[in-house]
């Protein structure tokens, strides 16, 4: 028995027996007689042996046994009755109508495809099992091994052994095996599933079959692709657009060199603009029909766009619809258009009727709202996510429920080492999500420490430093960082349970690579950290979605990361950063580099801002004076400490010699005998007072003598609080050297003065 098909119309005859003699039609009728004798029913059936042979040896041919074979004849010759007519000469409607009026039409079926009176793409409308067909058509043995194989591909990826195997896999392999009459993996093709994917309805199990057979044949290396994704939903992205315009976008897609999600982000870009002009200026069909006043009006009207605008169909398939279109999707769009004028003019595609740099700039006002911005999380909630990665169990974990090998608890959809590798990958390299989720087999290196050489074999708290291989990435080529050891022992503990998966191709490098995070021949995507890892460690932690800088994403960790490492207590440098975070310039590391409230507030405490403009003085109060009512009288009542003296002026800070004192009348010198019965006194209430100070002060303050004689001679004349300035104090103060020798220094002070000022 062989795997493929083969019609045994030229072993027998050339052609179906195609009408019927009258003869025939008797014996027919006899052969059709219930209760009929043996001698009768043996002659007629010699009389219908040209109907009869055929469809025994079709029947012998696919393995049925002689009593099936006995029961299709008469099903056969019961429908050459009904229909009047030889079955040579049935369509595959009268085939399918005949073997659906009997039990066993499986049989019937499987005999008129041998007999190539029907077509095994034909066999869609008899609604039979397609499983019990294919056994029929191909034998039991052969379907059963190419079904082996897909089970055991499946068990070896990761799945259970009835888990993602039950699930409409076999049915829809079969349906192909019958479509292209063989019962053979390798002779699928891309075209035979995405036909059979495409025919059937929308979110239909058989649909679904299909999609996951060709995932399948693509991990065992029998497809060159799995099959794409499409949406369920109406939206078509060639509506409301010009037939011209969009044959010329779908033309640049097929010769643009740029990486595959780029064109796709400029092919969607392009695709809205060739809809507003569909719906401003339907004269424009093409790139040559550009002009610059319509580049002009098409920046303005994208100045002022709202969300879903150039969206086919209006604004049902668009979240926050008629919200103001974000300055970043506005750059976008004009980025792509300029992209694609430029390349159709320098292609020769179009006249250059105007320079789209220019012409098609993004305006400065959308400019300014652009910038990166990295959203630091915060160290109480960066830490209870740490602990939620460091703590996972399989518990925590989302799952399928009403799997037979867990009874009645869930059955994790990822095994618990992957999900907690994942999560500590997220929470300690401080990479990006697309090159986490390109992470290869074999990418955690140790080496000794103190030594060059790598370490065969690590153990816990050896001290080996742990280096973890990144791949290319957004900016640059691969590279080499060192992580955290926790990072490394995570990532061998999955690789030591690791099913092996099929080589993937890396959509970065065009290569087929043993991805770290695969499972079920599926690698992770982007959009798990957001959508899966990020809710459930939050989940986990009792930490909401959001926090005050909006929602966890998975980029804000790497930015958390870096600025963590940027204020530690023995940071690293700007340029070790950027090495650390694979940046190619050190002005995006910058923007990484955030400096913490903490860090920032020890700093400012540290440079002295209060301190340097304000100085402390001690102040004596004398209580007495204001208890007595002496201070309302004029006594004086408040000394402020000069160090070398007191000053009694009650508006001492607004004095501008309080630094640079003049010894007007409010001075008392401390070496006085007033002065020395004035801190004798017990009832004086010591005090601190904090003062402004000048730039010029402050100098006098910290650089010393030469400050202070500056500071002198800019204020000689500058009245004191009690008149006089310095210069007219110093010009009548004045005591010759004679009268101090002849002992007149013991003279009080106000007569020495009266005395110099007669003698002047």
């Amino acid at each position: 028995m062989t795997a493929a098909l083969i019609p045994i119309a030229s072993s027998v005859s050339d052609a179906w027996p195609v009408d019927i003699s009258a003869e025939e039609h008797n014996a027919l009728l006899v052969a059709l007689e219930p209760r009929q004798l043996c001698a009768p029913l043996r002659a007629a059936r010699r009389i219908l042996r040209r109907f009869l042979v055929p469809l025994d040896a079709a029947g012998l041919e696919i393995g049925l046994s002689p009593d099936t074979r006995r029961r299709v004849q008469r099903s056969v010759l019961i429908g050459m009755r009904e229909h009047g007519t030889a079955w040579g000469s049935w369509d595959a409607a009268i085939w399918i109508a005949v073997a659906s009026s009997v039990d066993d039409k499986v049989s019937i079926l499987a005999v008129a495809v041998q007999l190539g009176a029907v077509q095994c793409r034909q066999l869609a409308a008899a609604r039979v099992h397609p499983i019990h067909l294919a056994r029929r058509l191909f034998g039991r043995a052969q379907v059963e091994k190419e079904l082996g194989r897909v089970q055991m591909y499946l068990q070896t990826v990761g799945y259970g052994r009835t888990t993602g195997y039950r699930q409409c896999v076999p049915s829809a392999l079969c349906h192909l095996f019958i479509h292209v009459g063989c019962a053979n993996l390798d002779t699928l093709t891309i075209d035979v599933v995405e036909a059979a994917h495409g025919a059937q309805p929308k979110r239909s199990m058989r649909r679904t079959g299909y999609f996951r057979i060709a995932r399948v044949l693509h991990g065992m290396g029998i497809l060159p692709r799995p099959l794409r994704h499409h949406s369920g939903n109406a939206y078509h992205p060639l509506a409301e657009i010009s037939p011209e315009w969009a044959a010329c976008c779908e033309r640049w897609r097929a010769m643009s060199t740029l990486a595959p999600t780029t064109v796709k982000m400029v092919y969607g870009c392009i695709l809205r603009a060739g809809r507003w002009l569909a719906r401003n200026h339907p004269e424009v069909r093409s790139p040559e029909d550009w002009t610059r006043d319509v580049a002009r009006e098409y920046v303005a009207a994208l100045s002022h766009a709202v969300r879903g605008e150039l969206m086919a169909g209006g604004v049902q398939f668009v979240t926050d619809a008629g919200a103001p279109l974000a300055a970043a999707s506005k750059y976008q769009y004009l980025g792509a258009l300029r992209m694609f004028l430029r390349d159709c003019q320098e292609w020769g595609w179009c006249t250059r009727h105007f320079d789209p740099a220019r012409t098609l700039a993004t305006p400065r006002s959308v400019k300014a709202l652009i910038g990166p911005n990295p959203r630091v999380i915060a160290n109480e909630v960066w830490a209870k996510l740490l602990w939620a990665g460091l703590n996972l169990e399989e518990s925590d974990l989302p799952g399928i429920r009403g799997h037979t090998d867990y009874g009645n608890r869930s059955m994790p959809v990822y095994p618990l080492p992957q999900i907690k590798a994942t999560a500590i990958a997220w929470l300690f390299a401080g990479l990006r999500s697309d090159e986490l989720v390109r992470l290869r087999v074999g990418c955690i290196r140790w080496q000794n420490p103190g030594s060059l050489a790598s370490a065969a074999e690590h153990a816990a708290n050896d001290g080996a430093t742990c280096f973890l291989d990144v791949p290319i990435h957004k900016t640059g080529a691969s590279y080499t960082k060192p992580v955290d050891s926790v990072l490394g022992e995570a990532i061998e503990a999955w690789e030591a349970v690791r099913p092996e998966q099929p080589l993937i191709l890396d959509r970065k490098t065009g290569e087929r690579v043993a991805m770290l995070f695969c499972f079920r021949g599926q690698p992770f995507y982007n959009r798990y950290f957001n959508k899966t890892l990020i809710p459930l460690l939050c989940r986990k932690a009792g930490l909401p979605l959001e926090d005050a800088r909006g929602r966890i994403t998975s980029h804000r960790a790497r930015a958390t990361i870096a600025s963590q490492l940027y204020n530690a207590k023995e940071p690293m440098t700007l340029f070790e950063l950027q090495a650390w975070l694979g940046h190619r310039s050190p002005e995006t590391t910058q923007h990484y580099a955030r400096i913490t409230p903490t860090t920032l507030a020890k700093a400012y405490q540290d440079a002295g801002y209060f301190g340097r403009n304000l100085r402390t003085i001690e102040v004596l109060i004398d209580r007495d004076a204001v208890k007595t009512g002496a201070a309302t009288e004029g006594g004086p009542w408040q000394y402020f400490d000069l160090g070398h003296g007191f000053c009694t002026y009650s508006f001492f800070e607004q004095c501008p010699h309080r630094m640079a004192c003049a010894r007007c009348d409010f001075y008392l010198p401390k070496d006085s005998t007033r002065a020395q019965l004035l801190e004798a006194r017990g009832n004086l209430q010591r005090m601190l007072v904090q003062i402004p100070l000048t730039d010029d002060e402050r100098a006098a303050v910290e650089d010393g003598a030469a400050a202070v004689q500056q500071l002198i001679e800019r204020l000689l004349d500058v009245r004191t609080p009690s008149g006089p300035t310095p210069r007219e104090i110093t010009a009548t103060s004045f005591v010759p050297l004679t009268q101090l020798a002849r002992g007149e220094q013991r003279r009080p002070v106000k007569e020495l003065l009266k005395t110099a000022g007669e003698s002047s």
